[in-house]
């Protein structure tokens, strides 16, 4: 049995990562997701994450592509956008991210398609909205982060400015795509009709600042960075990380005097609050010493005896081997042509009766020729197409 979207067809025009990452996540759960890219390939076949390919497989490709099919088309030749139409008109979810308008010049935006294929459900993703004064502008992860104000929560009061170390609008509004288009596949079972689905990286990363942004909107208070290491520009002592012996250790919200005498630290007793907001950083800095004496092993053993909430500060090869990581299976790998191993995240979520299946990402242009046979092109009108460029 496949996943739970089997069945379902995907017309992914998207690139980059945040249209490639929720198609992916489409495809995980078993929809049939035709990529149709430029004869050049999606933009992130040749750009990669610390410039990283392997083989000539570019990292980031591979990351957000698996479980795909790929066709190279010319969408600027008729032939190519009658072929985008064919399958189009054979699917029930479309997605792209390009800027608003590029879809409707070449005579495949919603409009125009809603006419024809009526149960379609279109899905349009980009950087700042398809209206409105930045319409026109180039939109990507970092430059919503910026506008959100999200620069400004992380870091310590000495740091300029701070994006978060991950695609983090990106990867939100991949999400909101996903859920955008299952909700709007839900209603087509009633009214047998698509629609339009809009989603931007400026209101995904919002989103995820509701509240902090909530608190601003009805207080004034603006976010106020620490200058000692506490965990959230908005919350106190003695939430934060700290330095060990060996390493860090993060502590949420907690008692802080129960936090104080686990680590050995006098002058907090009797003290029960878990949001010391006022000399929040003085506060923390009383901590430190407590906690540098012993490693973090030590002080783990110690937090999780007192149900204290606290966990382990990795860097990397400690993600890979800790033990809940493991069990949780989180780390898969798949094998490819050119990169060979490949190893990834799996899909977050389980399914008790349709599992998820990892499936590679594929070559540019790999399924061409299965795509068009399928939709009931001759081996000799492949070939005419291959040669005038049309494929």
């Amino acid at each position: 049995m496949g996943g739970p979207l089997e069945g379902i067809r995907v017309a992914d025009f998207s690139q980059l990562v945040q249209g490639p990452s929720a198609t992916q996540m489409l495809g995980d759960m078993g929809a049939d997701i035709i990529k149709i890219e430029p004869l050049g390939g999606d933009w992130q076949r040749n750009w990669s994450i610390y410039d990283r390919y392997i083989n000539g497989e570019s990292v980031s490709f591979l990351t957000f592509n698996r479980a795909k099919r790929s066709i190279t088309l010319n969408l600027k030749e008729p032939r190519g956008k009658e072929i985008a139409l064919r399958i189009i008109q054979a699917s029930d979810i479309l997605v792209e991210n390009f800027r608003p308008g590029v879809m409707d010049r070449l005579g495949l935006g919603y409009e125009a398609l809603c006419k024809i294929h009526p149960p379609l459900i279109y899905c349009a993703s980009c950087g700042w909205g398809q209206d409105g004064p930045y319409r026109a502008r180039p939109g990507q992860d970092m430059l919503a982060q910026s506008v959100a104000g999200v620069l400004m929560l992380n870091g310590s009061a000495s740091d300029p400015p701070m994006p978060t170390g991950i695609g983090i609008a990106d990867l939100t509004a991949a999400l909101h795509i996903v859920i955008g288009v299952l909700a709007a596949l839900a209603e087509r079972q009633k009214t047998g009709l698509g629609q339009r689905v809009d989603v931007n990286l400026l209101s995904s990363i919002m989103s995820l600042a509701t509240q902090e942004l909530t608190l601003y909107l009805n207080s004034g208070i603006e976010p106020q960075r620490s200058a000692a290491g506490i965990g959230h520009p908005y919350v106190g002592a003695p939430m934060g990380i700290y330095k060990t012996r060996d390493g860090y250790i993060a502590v949420a919200m907690m008692p802080i005097g129960k936090i104080a005498e686990l680590v050995g630290v006098e002058g907090f007793a009797g003290n029960d609050s878990r949001n010391v907001i006022e000399n929040r950083d003085e506060v923390k800095r009383q901590l430190d010493p407590g906690f540098e004496r012993r490693t973090t092993a030590e002080l783990m053993e110690i937090f999780m005896a007192a149900d204290i909430w606290a966990a382990p500060v990795h860097h990397f090869p400690e993600v890979e081997n800790d033990p809940q990581v493991r069990h949780n299976q989180t780390i898969i790998g798949f094998d490819h042509p050119r990169a060979e191993k490949f190893r990834t995240i799996a899909p977050p979520i389980k399914f008790s009766r349709t599992p998820t299946a990892i499936r590679r990402p594929p070559l540019l242009g790999e399924h061409t020729e299965e795509i068009l046979r399928e939709f009931g092109y001759s081996k000799e009108k492949i070939a005419e197409f291959r040669k005038d460029q049309v494929i």
